[in-house]
This record gives C-alpha cells, structure tokens and sequence, in this order.
C-alpha cells in the first residue's frame, strides 16, 4: 500500500502516524507519504502519482476543492459538498470521495451528539464545513447556521447554502443574536502555535449545551474549555480526523474497518497533543 497526502504546507500534519497504526493494526505492509506542492504543480503531479504506484492520496487545504478537475469521476457526497478530500487511483482512473462527511458522523455517534431536530452553528465556510454543513442538512437539523468572516460574498457556497437551507450571518450578528444547540468550529482559530485563541466569546459559547472542536491540536481549546466550564458536552476533532482517515484506508484497501480501530488509535494519538 502506497498513499499520501496532498496539501500546500504540511509541517505539523497527525495523518502519517494515523496510517501508519492503521497499517499495523490490519496488519498490512504501506507508506504514508507527505506530499506538499504549490498550486502551479498541482495537475502534473496529480498524473505523476497515478503513474507513480499510489493507491490514493487524501487532500487538505487549500486543495479539497482545486484536485476536483483532475478526477475522473467523484462520488454523490463529495459532489453536493463541492470538496474532495480522498482520491483513490485506479486503472480506470482517479475517484474522489470525502470520508471527512462519514468521519464526522462517526465522531458525534461516538461521543453521544445527536443534531436531529437540534439548532446547529457552524463557524467557517472552508472544505470541511462544507462536508458538516452537508451531513447537518441529512440527518434532519432543524436549522443550520453558517457564521463566516463577510457572508454571502463566495458565490459558490452561497449557492451551496442556499439549496441546503441553511442561514449566513456574520460574526457580530452572531455575539448579539444567536444561541442553539449545538456549535462546530471549522476554522483554525485556536490550533497550534496559536493556542490562545477563541473564534467567538465566551457568552456565546455558554448558550450551546454541544461544542465541537474539529481542531486536534491542542487536545483542549479554549474554545472547548470554556464550553466545559459551563457544562457542555464537547468534542475536539481527533476522533473524526482519525475516522476520516479510516474512512480513506476503507476505500483503497476495499474492505470495512471496525470502530475499535477507530477509537484505539484516536486515544493513542490524543495522548501526543494532551
């Protein structure tokens, strides 16, 4: 097994240690390579690493959506979510998918958030909130709003949103106006080195009883801490990312994987970011 990972700037990525356990629990021989590249490189290298042996390669920032030309084909979800993060080569050719859609719903069923009926708040409009805005929409949210920096001014989420049925404000509406159930944070405000940071206050937070984080590092944001401080149930981004990740290995090797690989290699690496 060969694969790896495409994105811009790598330096501080948890995906080769995740692959690399998930090879010695199914007890596999592969390699989990780091594979950064400029933007002007991105289709030669997409053709090299087809010729070159890989079985598939997952996509992070800022190139979910950017590989999607280069497929031959991509799958139902990846296309209503308009971001790809899971190619998988093949002589037939090269097939998106997004297992970050899969690896969320994994990591609310494992820490006991249900959003049916609920009031749900994303902050951030990048690739992954795409794909939790989508699995928001699916499993029946009685409403989803999306808080975003300047709504409304990417046409192509707009468009997104506006069949899912979901709301943009921005962030001051969002201090003076909004509570709900539960909240997911899709940007970076928060992560390593920058751990300091909250993307909203804390009078904000304290009105949701869930709190999802899908940073990984820190462990504990400040985000999630003063979400605790008040009592919510909260999540950080760990178990999806490793769920993701599975979800990947999954269609490359074409067979199922059980959650307690999921769930050992999640508590395996949380213990690096604690």
């Amino acid at each position: 097994m060969k694969a790896g990972l495409i994105g811009k700037t790598l330096g501080h990525t948890a995906s080769p240690a995740i692959h690399e356990k998930i090879y010695r629990a199914m007890g596999i021989s592969g390699t989990y390579d780091v594979l950064e590249m400029p933007p002007d490189q991105l289709e030669g290298n997409m053709k090299y690493l087809a010729k070159d042996g890989y079985t598939g390669c997952n996509v992070t920032i800022p190139y979910k959506r950017d590989v999607m030309p280069y497929l031959t084909d991509i799958s139902r979800e990846a296309r209503i979510i308009g971001a790809v993060n899971t190619i998988h080569f093949t002589n037939e050719g090269a097939f998106g998918y997004n297992t970050d859609y899969g690896g969320f719903g994994r990591s609310l069923e494992q820490a006991g958030i249900g959003v049916a009926g609920r009031d749900c708040v994303v902050l951030g409009t990048g690739g992954a909130a795409r794909a939790i805005i989508q699995y928001l929409a699916d499993k029946n949210a009685k409403s989803i709003t999306v808080v975003s920096r300047l709504p409304h001014s990417k046409i192509e989420f707009d468009d997104f949103t506006k069949k899912i049925g979901a709301s943009e404000i921005d962030y001051q509406s969002f201090e003076t106006s909004h509570a709900g159930d539960v909240l997911v944070n899709c940007t970076p405000v928060g992560m390593f080195p920058h751990i300091d940071g909250c993307p909203v206050s804390e009078t904000c937070i304290m009105a949701f009883p869930a709190v999802v984080d899908l940073i990984y590092n820190p462990k504990d944001t400040e985000l999630l801490k003063m979400a605790r401080r008040h009592g919510a149930r909260t999540l950080n981004g760990m178990y999806m990312l490793v769920a993701q990740a599975v979800g990947s290995e999954e269609i490359w090797m074409g067979r199922e994987i059980s959650s307690s690989v999921v769930e050992q290699i999640a508590k395996e690496m949380e213990r690096l970011y604690e």
